[in-house]
């Protein structure tokens, strides 16, 4: 099996347990951190093509491990830490890291978010070099060893 298969694999087992764990932490907090997470994502390279915005604002709205927050204060909470990494690349990167890591200490919902990451970085077929290092730098962030998620 190569490691597109094996990583969909792994996110498709994800997903099944993490729309469980997802519900669970139905709070700002993690709402904002996931979505964090994902403009992080679409901006692992340094910037965020339009498609690109596009193409993941409609995996969150459609995503089954998100759906148990409203999609609209998603997309809200999505497309404001879009135009701060649009805006400032640098300091966006900052600030969503650190709204991420005010869940350092809340482990479930931090390996959550960067699960999160992982899915959203392989929805388009092609989990790159950048999203990785996005979510081993999340990773860090939060004190989760990279290689707990074959990082």
């Amino acid at each position: 099996m190569g490691f597109w298969d094996n990583l969909k694999a792994k996110a498709g087992g994800m997903s099944d347990g993490l729309k469980t764990k997802v519900s669970k932490f139905k709070s700002a907090d993690f709402a904002d951190a996931s979505m964090a997470m994902c403009a992080l994502i679409a901006a692992a390279d340094g910037s965020i093509d339009p498609e690109e915005r596009s193409k993941t604002a409609k995996f969150i709205s459609t995503s089954d491990v998100l759906s148990v927050f409203d999609v609209s204060e998603l997309k809200g909470k999505f497309d404001h830490w879009c135009n701060k990494l649009e805006t400032d690349f640098d300091f966006g990167k900052i600030e969503a890291l650190q709204v991420i890591g005010k869940l350092k200490r809340k482990a479930d919902q931090a390996r959550a978010v960067v699960q999160v990451g992982i899915i959203i970085g392989g929805a388009d077929g092609d989990f790159d070099d950048d999203e990785k290092a996005v979510v081993r730098e999340t990773c860090k962030t939060l004190n989760i060893p990279p290689a707990e998620f074959e990082l």
